[in-house]
């Protein structure tokens, strides 16, 4: 009988093998993105020494009242704004796009461009 992985086991392994290549410095800190069933997360890491300089999510009660739902696309548009807008405040300009092993797709590609439109560069 063949065995099928699950898709959290594919991705994390994907994840793993995406961490291998490429991890936050001071410089350019790793933009991290994880996505759920009914939320989304972003943060940014500093992997040297093991800080996250600057989060945010759809769950925190800012992002949430400016949100009808948490889960689509628009909702992953306005993280990618914030996200970007602490980071700037922080002097965060360069970051490393770190997918979390899933495709860039839908969600998380509106998370990256909107970063991106807000003044993030990767």
């Amino acid at each position: 009988m063949v065995s099928k992985k699950t898709r959290s086991e594919v991705r994390v392994k994907k994840h793993n093998r995406l961490r291998n290549r490429f991890a936050g410095t001071a410089e350019r800190p790793r933009l991290a993105v994880f996505r759920s069933n009914n939320h989304m997360y972003a943060q940014i890491i500093d992997d040297s020494v093991g800080n996250t300089l600057v989060a945010a999510s759809t769950l925190s009660a800012d992002v949430k009242s400016q949100l009808e739902k948490t889960n689509n696309v628009e909702a992953a548009a306005k993280l990618g704004e914030i996200i970007a807008k602490k980071a700037l405040d922080k002097g965060i300009t360069n970051v490393v796009f770190d997918r979390g092993g899933f495709i860039y797709h839908g969600k998380v590609q509106a998370l990256a461009e909107a970063a991106r439109e807000a003044g993030l560069n990767f």
